[in-house]
């Protein structure tokens, strides 16, 4: 070929090549467009989309898990399903600790008298726990497992005047509770209180994390994750007794002495929220006998004295005790009321009643004369007591209140010196029913309603 000839047509080839190539770009620059139209318009549907419907298939797969501190750590699964090997497998982000939107559970104002209200059948938020769910509970108020039929007593919930309690949280409590004790002393009314207390926070609290220890006067609930105590110390006349083991203690003549309160009184030091209690057992006899001398010297002889002026005598060893021994600054004392009894049914207009047995529903009506025989000479000086004290004493009366509570006793539901009621006990309310102690859940539980208002509301 000559060379003019080679020169034309590598000339033509090169220009039919560059042809191809521009129309190669228009398509491509064409495309380009079209695509830019549709991002755009895609962007636009995204942004007015609801967050509430987008698709989470292209999202990675997210895991929260929120301790006990709150710190939120999340586990990311790659789209693909592979983890991130440079987290070693299991891929763990640590964030800040993330606030949560604290749910308003209505706490009262502090003027508000929350002892003075009425009884609202409430089966919605009331029972706040199941008595199955709950194995801590003793079978001394177990109701149902021991043959109660009607639930209703479950039901009832305190609505004060002019204000209401505050939703009940456990894990608020628990926070409240985190690396602090708080102890139950008394007698088997605050024993019944403590095992409610234990009800209401357990069910968050994982069973490996649970325990519960008994040790002669003392026994501890204990909260691991939480590194908290719910406790209880058997003293049902604060001061020294010789009714003071926690098992052998059905004595005839009880016998006090009532200066002796240090050999109690070493086991309540370190304590952060202390609740007392002393009544039932003041309750029978008129009188009370004191001892002259001390246990530990093995006195024996004793004096009779009016109960009211034993009543004074204890208090205020337990006061002198509190004032020189808590510290305000780290310690809240709370002393519980008296627990009323229900042991003649006419007390309520109820004559062809048999003690509390078969009572179904509270008292209702408010403002009928109501005496249960509960001695109010007692509670008196107990609030005489406890106001004129150095150390600020929360002084919780559940008294009348609970007088309106005759249907949630464990009457013939119950045990009796450690073994359960048999079906002819229970034929016999007149001789067995218990009318002092209370089932669970019930009525024990809206005193720790009282009790989880204070501690929440403190700073």
């Amino acid at each position: 070929m000559q060379p003019y000839l080679l020169r034309r047509n590598i000339s033509i080839a090169m220009k039919r090549k560059a042809a191809g190539n521009i129309s190669i770009l228009g398509v491509i620059f064409a495309v380009f467009i079209f695509g830019c139209f549709l991002y755009n318009d895609d962007v636009k549907s995204i942004a007015e989309f609801p967050f509430s419907h987008r698709e989470s298939e292209a999202e990675p797969a997210v895991s929260v898990v929120v301790n006990a501190r709150t710190v939120v750590e999340t586990e990311v699964e790659r789209g693909n399903g592979d983890f991130d090997e440079s987290q070693g497998g299991d891929a763990k982000i640590e964030q800040f600790p993330v606030e949560e939107e604290e749910e308003d559970i209505g706490i009262p104002p502090e003027s508000c008298d929350l002892f003075t209200g009425e009884w609202v059948f409430d089966n919605i938020t009331h029972p706040i726990y199941k008595e199955e769910e709950c194995q801590f509970l003793t079978a001394q108020v177990t109701c149902l497992r021991n043959g109660r039929r009607d639930s209703l007593y479950q039901n009832w919930r305190w609505q004060p005047r002019d204000c209401s309690l505050p939703k009940f949280r456990a894990r608020l409590l628990l926070e409240k509770l985190r690396n602090k004790r708080l102890m139950f002393v008394g007698d088997s009314l605050n024993r019944n209180q403590w095992e409610s207390m234990i009800c209401l926070v357990q069910s968050v609290i994982p069973p490996s994390s649970k325990s519960l220890i008994k040790n002669g006067s003392l026994s501890v609930f204990r909260i691991q994750d939480y590194n908290a105590t719910v406790e209880f110390y058997w003293a049902p006349f604060l001061v020294e007794s010789n009714s003071d083991n926690p098992d052998l203690h059905s004595i005839r003549d009880r016998v006090i002495s009532p200066r002796s309160i240090a050999k109690h009184g070493r086991n309540w030091k370190n304590v952060d929220f202390l609740i007392f209690n002393t009544y039932i057992w003041w309750m029978n006899t008129f009188t009370i006998k004191v001892l002259r001398g001390s246990f530990g010297n093995g006195d024996i002889e004793y004096d009779e004295v009016d109960r009211q002026v034993a009543y004074r005598k204890v208090l205020r060893t337990w006061g002198k005790w509190v004032d020189k021994n808590v510290d305000p600054n780290r310690t809240k004392v709370f002393f519980m009321s008296m627990s009323p009894l229900h042991i003649k049914s006419s007390d309520w207009d109820n004559p062809e009643g048999i003690k509390c047995a078969k009572e179904k529903t509270p008292i209702l009506n408010t403002s009928m004369p109501l005496n249960v025989g509960t001695d109010w000479r007692l509670l008196s000086i107990a609030a005489s007591v406890t106001g004129s004290m150095r150390i600020p004493v929360n002084f919780m009366n559940i008294t009348k209140l609970s007088e309106y509570r005759k249907d949630a006793h464990t009457s013939v539901f119950t045990i009796r010196q450690g073994k359960m009621l048999t079906a002819e006990q229970q034929a016999e309310p007149e001789t067995y029913a218990d009318c002092i102690h209370w089932c669970l859940p019930g009525l024990p539980d809206t005193w720790n309603e009282f009790l989880y208002t204070h501690i929440i509301s403190s700073k």
